[in-house]
């Protein structure tokens, strides 16, 4: 049995291209020293998957921002505003993904998405009608003839024709039918290189395939691979799908002179029946994604094995491989070490993965590999209890009834009070929540966590930073403050800190956007709160002003999918334990007299099915009531906001307005604010924030700017209806780059105001 990885972890087990890459930003080291970087990472990453006895060992899988840019960077996919600044190759790449302000110009950062269903964000290609769709770079084979001088023969990976295309941006009259012959002859003049290189096997990633797909989208796809496959030569071509099936697309897959198909069994919820009904080429070889790429749980062997027996008598040639890149998971387990023994036997992250490769080839060596030690020893574990139950939760999550997820009164109702009771002017004025986490912030909580300075000392330091705070707020003129969350990691590990049943890491780091890591909590049992979490810092920023402070919750949505979470219950049910457990949380804040509060779901979307025919049933008809349920006891003039980031929202309008919040901010300066449209078809009641500016680079927009998009808002919202915001949180940012921001948001507001 042969085995194959989708893709690995990029960043290093100790992040090390983060801080290489944040380092190269500020200047501190050369491009050079970057790449040098980036090779040490590809060489170690290559060699460990190679020590487990890996056969498909991807390539190009590595990137110092994103995989769909890079692809679009080896395609000449770069828009003219990036080529006119005259930059390096290195420097026009980053400023495509950061945005550019500087000496050769002011540019912004390319529109960024979510990755289907995951937390990984990727940079969406621009496609003009001028643009020359062609091979001009060389990543790609660099790293193939990197690795081959390593005595590694690799399987170079790129993003397929089609899923290019179909995430593709067309900012003129072409869409993507008008660029298939170029994009074609780009695919097969990767392929011609690829031959003179000597490479076996080719990886074209086409996770596009398991969405809705239309006749066209078929059509489309049929016409670009019978352009670009008659060109493979001596190039194996494995078509790779990944986060679902291919119902839509299973006997076209058949069809085409493919060599080989990457096929999801974990979260593909047809493919076995799809295989049963239809069979399997025997020309081709089927990669079967039997270990789940995303979760960070042992694989249950008894599982597996049964799965790989009935796909031996399916199709002749098979391969097992991960359901997807294990981009999505941490990359070791071997430098925790606060973890129990017993918590880090249920555990596998990206290297432990490996090793589970690696047994289940040895374990099919044999004859009985249900007799081997290596299965006895996974079934002793998973026969062993490893949650916490807490039997109160579990009551009070069932006994929960309809009235419990509704607010009264009705919204309209709400809203007239709440204008009265604030008097906030137009277009108010706030921020998402966080301000910057500078390195003396970073220093204090490390200091407490360390024992170094006490919780009084510790507290009267974030005391003072939140006094700061609004101060500067208050100075600026923002309309509704914050309290700048300096207290807080991370938006949802901080509430896992605060919440009974997680547990955490120290290094189970996972790439959420180029430099942005995230180190999800790990759902260990069921979730309750002991003690208030936000009350304390809230309460002491409102004794600062006279102005309104918003409390600043995360939402069980997010908690939940930012998580990782247990398999042994429905995502449902713990939603609704997470759900309650902040309902006491925002009682508390408004019987403290925090009359704003804002609930966070900036995941909403994250766990959302990729097939709309599922969505209700197994998703929203949970999701939305879980929120829902957070604030319906709050009284009609407590104002309760909510905020979600880059995601695409349109097709979901209506449901978010369900979520009965009072005034809801989206991401917005990336996609051109298009949610907007969607807001007007659907007749949205809840007042909106659509951000004026992209916190997810450095540059520094200009009042002018600023004001020329709150026109265009005021083009198609009503004023009552229309707040005025930054994009997303303010933590990443610098503090010189954040306040010069913010000025220039309340100036454009202030200005835009005395037209009205």
């Amino acid at each position: 049995m042969k085995t194959s990885i989708i893709g690995y972890p990029r960043v290093g087990s100790l992040r090390e291209l983060k801080f290489a890459s944040e380092k190269y930003f500020k200047g501190e080291i050369t491009a050079s020293e970057l790449h040098r970087t980036g090779a040490e990472l590809r060489a170690a990453h290559w060699k460990i998957q190679q020590e487990n006895r890996i056969d498909y060992i991807p390539s190009n899988d590595f990137s110092f921002y994103d995989g769909l840019l890079d692809t679009a960077c080896l395609l000449n996919i770069v828009p003219q505003r990036y080529q006119a600044l005259g930059l390096s190759p290195l420097e026009t790449y980053f400023a495509m993904a950061r945005g550019y302000q500087g000496e050769q110009g002011d540019v912004k950062a390319l529109a960024m998405k979510k990755w289907f269903n995951t937390n990984y964000h990727y940079m969406v290609p621009e496609i003009d009608d001028s643009a020359s769709i062609r091979l001009t770079g060389t990543k790609l084979f660099d790293e193939f003839l990197e690795a081959k001088q390593q005595n590694i023969v690799t399987k170079p990976v790129l993003i397929g024709a089609f899923t290019l295309l179909k995430l593709a941006r067309y900012t003129g009259a072409k869409q993507a039918e008008d660029f298939v012959s170029e994009a074609a002859e780009a695919y097969v003049n990767v392929l011609k290189k690829l031959n003179e290189l000597g490479a076996e096997w080719i990886q074209l990633d086409e996770p596009q395939l398991v969405t809705d797909l239309s006749k066209e989208d078929l059509v489309l796809f049929s016409k670009l691979y019978a352009r670009i496959l008659p060109a493979k030569g001596n190039v194996k071509v494995l078509v790779q799908t990944y986060f679902g099936d291919v119902r839509d697309g299973y006997r076209e897959l058949q069809g085409l002179p493919f060599d080989g198909i990457g096929i999801d069994f974990v979260e593909g919820k047809k493919s076995l029946d799809l295989v049963r009904q239809y069979g399997f080429a025997d020309d081709k070889v089927l990669f079967a994604g039997v270990v789940n790429g995303k979760n960070i749980w042992k694989n249950k062997y008894k599982n597996t094995l049964a799965l790989i027996g009935e796909l031996q008598g399916l199709a002749k040639q098979l391969v097992i491989g991960s359901s997807c890149s294990l981009l999505h998971v941490p990359y070791s387990l071997k430098h925790e070490s606060k973890l129990s023994a017993d918590n880090k036997s249920h555990f596998s992250f990206a290297e432990e993965k490996l090793r589970e490769f690696a047994e289940l080839k040895a374990m099919l060596d044999y004859a009985d590999p249900y007799a081997t030690e290596t299965y006895i020893h996974n079934e002793t574990l998973f026969n062993g209890s490893r949650y916490t139950v807490n039997e109160a939760v579990q009551a009070r999550t069932s006994a929960l009834t309809d009235a419990d997820f509704t607010r009264l009164p009705a919204f309209a109702e709400r809203e007239a009070v709440q204008k009265a009771k604030f008097n906030l002017p137009p277009l108010p004025t706030t921020t998402i929540g966080s301000f910057p986490q500078t390195a003396d912030v970073r220093a204090n909580r490390f200091s407490f966590k360390k024992g170094a300075v006490s919780e009084e000392q510790y507290k009267q330091f974030n005391f003072d930073k939140i006094a700061e705070c609004v101060a500067l707020q208050e100075e600026i003129g923002l309309d509704v403050l914050v309290h700048g969350e300096y207290e807080r990691n991370d938006m949802v590990e901080y509430f896992g800190e605060s919440l009974d049943g997680f547990i955490f890491t120290e290094y189970a780091w996972v790439q959420s956007y180029g430099t942005r890591c995230v180190k999800p909590p790990i759902v260990w049992g069921d979730i309750s709160r002991s003690k208030p979490m936000t009350v304390e810092y809230s309460a002491y920023a409102k004794s600062l002003t006279d102005k309104p402070v918003k409390g600043m919750l995360t939402g069980p949505v997010t908690i939940l999918n930012w998580s990782f979470p247990r398999e042994d219950i429905s995502l449902k049910t713990s939603a609704l334990q997470i759900a309650l457990a902040i309902r006491e949380e925002v009682l508390d804040l408004e019987a403290n007299r925090i009359e704003i509060i804002q609930i966070d779901e900036a995941a909403l979307r994250e766990k959302l099915p990729l097939r709309k025919s599922d969505w209700q049933a197994e998703y929203l008809s949970w999701a939305i009531p879980a929120f829902r349920l957070v604030h319906s006891g709050v009284q009609a003039d407590t104002q309760i906001h909510t905020h979600m980031c880059y995601s695409q929202f349109s097709d979901i309008i209506r449901d978010i307005d369900a979520m009965d919040a009072d005034v809801i901010t989206f991401e917005a300066s990336r996609s051109d604010l298009a949610i907007i449209d969607a807001i007007n078809e659907c007749g949205f009641q809840t007042e909106v924030g659509p951000g004026v500016y992209d916190i997810h680079s450095p540059r520094i927009p200009s009042v002018d700017e600023l004001k020329q998009g709150l026109n265009r808002m005021l083009d198609k919202i009503d004023v009552a209806k229309l707040w005025v915001n930054p994009d997303c949180g303010l933590k990443t940012r610098g503090v010189n780059e954040t306040w010069a921001s913010l000025r220039h948001l309340v100036q454009a507001a202030k200005e835009v105001r005395a037209t009205l």
